[in-house]
């Protein structure tokens, strides 16, 4: 298991109370990998369809989702859809069926912060909303994954953001307070949840703004 030392300077000045990082933490999907489950969706039943199901009334596909990536399994879920939402069943399933076109490419920029930090000796860890069973796909395909120290997948350890116990394990791996670890993700649920356990917990809007924001930090990018 990878511990992170503790940084020896701890003034904060510039980082809002926070102390000088000793890690980063990122999501993956839209901050480091451009993540589109429409696009999977749409290679089972078209992109008319595809666009219909993900705005349908009826049927919460992030929520559904949101079952895998915390640990359970795809074939429950998809036993569940056909079961409460038949008309939506071919739908639901094109979405694992076809996930590898869902990972259209790295987000621009973020892969070249990751290089820099690997480069520099940041410590670098991933807590990504992902299940176990559709996470292999990433490595595979995305090199820069074998930067981080660790890549901490939601559906294996049974917690998904923003699930507090999710951000614990990423703190536990790392082995430091959570205080010293910069976390970054797309979504504000998830940056609040980080914050209110005591991270410095950035929202990603662009690999620009994010590098800028890492410097403010004193981290070398």
């Amino acid at each position: 298991m990878t511990r992170v030392s503790r940084p020896s300077e701890t003034n904060a000045d510039r980082n809002q109370g926070h102390p000088t990082p000793a890690a980063v933490v990122l999501d993956l999907g839209n901050v480091l990998i451009d993540w589109d489950p429409g696009a999977a969706i749409a290679a089972g039943v078209g992109e008319v369809e595809a666009r219909r199901f993900l705005a349908a009334d009826d049927f919460d596909f992030m929520a559904w989702n949101h079952g895998p990536d915390s640990g359970g399994s795809w074939a429950d879920a998809e036993a569940e859809v056909r079961r409460t939402h038949p008309h939506w069943a071919a739908h639901a399933l094109a979405y694992r069926a076809n996930f590898a076109a869902s990972l259209l490419g790295e987000v621009p920029g973020t892969g070249a912060i990751v290089r820099d930090l690997h480069e520099a000796g940041v410590p670098l860890f991933a807590l990504t909303n992902w299940s176990a069973e559709l996470y292999p796909h990433a490595p595979r395909r995305f090199e820069v994954l074998g930067l981080f120290d660790e890549v901490v997948v939601s559906g294996r350890i049974g917690a998904a953001k923003p699930d507090p116990a999710a951000y614990r394990a990423v703190v536990d791996r790392a082995g430091v307070p959570a205080e010293f670890l910069v976390f970054v993700d797309d979504k504000q649920v998830n940056v609040d949840a980080a914050a209110a356990l005591g991270m410095d917990a950035i929202r990603f809007r662009t690999a620009a703004e994010l590098r800028a924001t890492l410097r403010e930090r004193g981290l070398p990018v």
